[in-house]
């Protein structure tokens, strides 16, 4: 699955630059992640770790978590949410 601007709503935008999420870790979290456990009925999610190994907001990290949230419809996938959280040694699918 490519990702294009068009994909890309303001909301999901603004929450992928404050949690320091690209469009390449969405591209890869989509076709690669597994499925997310804590999703809302009616919505699909996927989880991706990458290797980091830089800082976040003055803290260094050795990896990067990555969920998406989206729906499913009959004109595709719409693409809702994004989050992203900073550790090591987070589990994988």
């Amino acid at each position: 699955m490519r990702i294009s601007s068009s994909d890309l709503h303001p909301h999901l935008l603004a929450r992928m630059y404050q949690r320091g999420v690209t469009v390449e870790e969405l591209e890869e979290t989509l076709n690669h992640g597994w499925e997310a456990s804590d999703v809302k009925p009616g919505t699909a999610g996927k989880v991706m770790v990458f290797d980091y190994a830089a800082e976040w907001e003055g803290r260094f990290y050795q990896e990067k978590e990555v969920t998406v949230y989206y729906k499913v419809t009959d004109a595709g996938i719409v693409l809702l949410t994004t989050k992203a959280r900073y550790g090591d040694h987070f589990s994988r699918g």
